[in-house]
């Protein structure tokens, strides 16, 4: 069984304060921009949760598309993802599912060189330098978006590739066909993986969420794509605002 607070120094406490940080930056996020959170702007807001919830982050990548770690924080080293829910479960109508890229493994497997499982497995891990992946899944209706964050561990079973029996897969069409394109898994509780020579062989994670995986959920919300103000009235607001240029002031004394 894994649990969140046993593989971290998370305190409950730490978590309801990240959940509240979470809803409060994702709000404030919206008060100026329609566009959902993902890539690069999901990593900065990830930041700011943090530090506001007594996280310092040592390191971040600033939306470098290297591979691996994108935060550093007291809590580990953070993969940064965003998504969207894929489909909703056929008995409740909920969203289940969602699906994350990872790793391009060109280096290991290729339509050229397929490469083996035993080599493949040992480059993922070899670059895996991180104890969390840190997802923002989103669901869009309308004009409204509702977020959920996963801190999901690195070495959970559904994102291990070692949890999985891997296999080539073979083309069934066009000039491709019996011929190796890639590499597929089973399936482990619904989730599976899979690589495709021609997407630059990245991996590719399809998660389907059970019960189990719920507990890493820290912070869920809802809002409207309704944008309030733009950024030359926000600037106008704070200089006309007396307490926040007092508070300004103040800051910069006390430097």
């Amino acid at each position: 069984m894994f649990s969140l607070s046993s593989r971290s120094t998370m305190l409950p406490s730490m978590k309801i304060q990240l959940g509240e940080s979470f809803t409060k930056c994702v709000s404030g996020y919206h008060l100026m921009n329609n566009d959902p959170i993902k890539e690069a702007v999901w990593e900065d807001i990830n930041r700011i949760v943090l530090e506001h919830s007594g996280c310092p982050v040592q390191s971040q990548s600033c939306g470098s598309h290297q591979p691996g770690a994108d935060l550093s924080c007291s809590l580990g080293a953070f993969s940064n993802k965003s998504t969207k829910w894929s489909k909703g479960c056929k008995s409740t109508g909920n969203k289940d599912s969602f699906d994350i890229s990872s790793y391009r493994l060109t280096s290991v497997c290729s339509d050229k060189t397929p490469g083996d499982v035993t080599t493949i497995l040992g480059e993922i891990q070899r670059r895996k330098n991180f104890e969390y992946y840190s997802i923002i899944v989103r669901e869009e209706q309308g004009e409204n978006i509702k977020y959920d964050w996963y801190l999901l561990p690195s070495d959970y079973p559904a994102v291990n590739p070692e949890s999985y029996e891997w296999k080539q897969k073979i083309g069934k069409q066009g000039k491709h066909k019996n011929s190796v394109v890639g590499w597929e898994t089973n399936e482990v509780e619904g989730s599976h993986m899979s690589i495709t020579f021609s997407m630059s062989s990245q991996l590719w994670m399809y998660i389907q969420v059970t019960e189990e995986m719920k507990q890493f959920v820290v912070g869920t919300c809802s809002i409207k794509k309704e944008r309030k103000f733009n950024y030359i009235q926000l600037l106008d607001m704070l200089d006309n605002d007396t307490t926040f240029r007092t508070s300004e002031t103040n800051l910069e004394r006390n430097k």
